[in-house]
């Protein structure tokens, strides 16, 4: 089932997707879905980013060759840091290059949305935590993550999270082709079989640290091909059962 959010008259709303339809909801899915009795042409409404995280959690150095590629070493536990929600964009929205970086890279993404408050889960429970995935781009400023250490601020930006089109609840975390495209050339494919450490832990070991809330994001971490972006740029992460996630670049 494809979650969206959706600019309606009345405002944002939630629906399901069922072809060429939206049935719109009464509030949030997580809950459980409320539908309104009502729907619109998904080619009428523009869709929003799926979901308002609370926080994004972004996992690093998830894909053995992206920490070759960066001269990385593997971390013995998940290297985590945030995103602000601030860096949130949808579909079609335009990726911003700060004046402050002179490197600003693409990083496709699988993307976990949770279900319900979740803290201290077990591996084995932890996929109950789910409501469904998504993409994510997690933009960096590359040059600024070098000079600065940690990872603050090349992460944050405004725009620097693209996320969409929907959430999928229905997916294998641990078998989806992960694919970014810029101006339609392929950069970056892997799948997720071959990430270092798979969704359950990654949601057990964060859950041990802060407590997750309902439409929180964790991103699992980018294969390697991460590339610079230039103004005029189209950028576009493809994961098969979810949908493509296509963004323009602009100064």
């Amino acid at each position: 089932m494809k979650i969206v959010r959706c600019q309606t008259t009345s405002g944002p709303r939630f629906g399901v997707q069922e072809g060429e339809n939206i049935r719109l909801l009464r509030g949030v899915p997580y809950g459980g879905l409320d539908f309104s009795g009502t729907q619109v042409k998904a080619g009428e409404v523009a869709l929003l980013a799926p979901c308002e995280p609370s926080k994004i959690v972004a996992i690093g150095i998830n894909y053995a060759p992206h920490a070759r590629e960066l001269d990385f070493r593997i971390p013995a536990e998940p290297l985590i840091f945030l995103k602000p929600p601030s860096a949130v964009i949808g579909l079609g929205e335009h990726i911003v290059l700060p004046a402050m970086s002179s490197q600003v890279d693409y990083e496709g993404e699988l993307a976990v949305v949770i279900g319900r408050k979740t803290r201290n889960v077990n591996r084995a429970e932890a996929l109950q935590a789910v409501f469904g995935y998504t993409c994510c781009n997690d933009v960096t400023a590359r040059d600024l993550q070098k000079k600065d250490v940690q990872f603050t601020r090349s992460k944050s930006f405004d725009t620097f999270a693209p996320i969409g089109p929907c959430i999928e609840t229905e997916l294998d975390p641990g078998r989806v082709e992960v694919t970014s495209l810029v101006n339609g050339s392929l950069r970056q494919q892997a799948n997720t079989a071959t990430m270092i450490r798979p969704v359950a832990e990654l949601i057990s070991f964060i859950s041990g640290i802060m407590t997750l809330l309902p439409g929180d994001i964790i991103a699992t971490g980018t294969p390697a091909g991460v590339g610079q972006l230039h103004a005029g740029d189209t950028v576009s992460i493809v994961i098969g059962p979810i949908g493509t996630l296509t963004n323009p670049v602009r100064a």
